[in-house]
């Protein structure tokens, strides 16, 4: 072994890489459980966890051929990458499969692909290549052409309609902005300009995402329709008191008055089984985690590999932040999953990716003079 290859070995971010498969390996255990569900002594299995492991086998390939590839090479591909990203949304939206009135889906045999999740890492990898380039604070046209390009995905996934996904695209996007710094008077006109035209967003957005805001200020109004979710969240989480009832024990999950338990209420069945002390190890896993990509982000030696990192890091922010807040009833209900957590194959492969992109930036970091 060269001693190139064996510093790039010792430069890998190994808790991550730990802290990465210590959630995953929580989230499939959770999913054994929430597949279940009582009948009479027995409980009966479905098949999410052993999907989930083959996609977490999928996502850990996938992140090992990102890891193996240098990250520089990421913004070669970052235009065509977003271009196919956009075609294949299109795609979906003439061609994809229907589940519950949203069209999301591409199917692949026996699997269903989410090109929704794609965007998010094409619009990551553009993301940094294009707010990297320069290190002055953003100006007017540069912000404007940098959203602009973000809003183009984010609006495509929002039409299926998954507001969620489409907000979280916008996010990652607005915390590589926040990161590169806006000028002076950008900020001073964006901090009078956001809080008067946020409101206008109402008057877009479809019924039932109206409806699922007002179920937020009062979900007993309707508690078997739009609130049912909420409720059933509040009480399993509250039914799990301190220490939880146990693995497989939870009344709420096993007796299916928990909805979408495998998904975005996944939480919800965890809270239930292990309790506030297992919630308060689960939160202190994703810091760790969150806080090893903050590092790798900020000792990165190249600003192309600094804003991949900090992307990676405001990716998963916003959707552990999001689900947990909507799990709890003080977020509406916007369909965003919990980082290996929820059950989700695209949503895992484009995870583990992540992760591999971090790592990558990680080993790497020594080749480059600090910029």
């Amino acid at each position: 072994m060269s001693p190139i290859d064996r510093r790039l070995i010792v430069s890998v971010n190994w808790p991550l890489l730990i802290l990465a498969l210590a959630i995953f390996a929580v989230g499939v255990l959770n999913l054994y459980s929430a597949s279940g569900f009582r009948m009479g002594e027995e409980v009966s299995l479905q098949s999410f966890f052993n999907k989930q492991i083959i996609w977490g086998g999928c996502g850990l390939f996938a992140m090992l051929l990102v890891v193996l590839v240098d990250y520089k090479h990421l913004g070669n591909v970052a235009w065509p990458l977003f271009f196919v990203t956009i075609l294949l949304l299109i795609l979906v939206l003439l061609t994809g499969r229907t589940v519950s009135g949203a069209r999301r889906w591409i199917e692949i045999g026996s699997f269903n692909f989410q090109p929704s999740e794609l965007a998010k890492f094409a619009v990551l990898i553009l993301g940094a290549k294009l707010l990297a380039k320069r290190s002055e604070k953003l100006g007017w046209i540069e912000l404007f052409a940098v959203v602009g390009l973000g809003l183009v995905p984010a609006l495509l996934v929002v039409v299926e309609p998954d507001l969620g996904t489409g907000l979280n695209i916008l996010l990652l996007l607005c915390g590589l902005i926040l990161y590169r710094g806006i000028s002076g008077p950008v900020f001073k006109s964006l901090l009078v300009a956001v809080p008067v035209l946020l409101p206008c967003g109402w008057f877009v957005l479809k019924p039932y995402q109206k409806q699922r805001i007002l179920t937020l200020l009062d979900p007993e109004k309707d508690p078997l329709g739009t609130g049912y979710h909420i409720i059933q969240s509040r009480i399993a989480i509250g039914s799990g008191q301190m220490w939880g009832k146990g693995f497989l024990e939870g009344t709420q999950s096993q007796l299916r008055y928990l909805p979408e338990k495998h998904t975005d209420f996944a939480l919800a069945v965890f809270a239930e089984e292990w309790g506030f002390v297992g919630c308060i190890a689960l939160l202190v896993l994703f810091c760790f985690f969150l806080l090893q990509i903050y590092s790798t982000a900020r000792t990165s030696k190249d600003r192309f590999g600094s804003f991949l990192a900090a992307g990676v890091f405001f990716y998963f922010f916003w959707q552990i932040l999001i689900n947990m807040g909507m799990v709890l009833g003080i977020m509406p209900v916007v369909g965003i999953p919990l980082p290996f957590i929820s059950y989700g194959g695209s949503a895992t492969i484009v995870n583990f990716c992540l992760v591999g992109i971090v790592v990558n930036v990680s080993m790497r970091r020594f080749v480059f003079k600090k910029s």
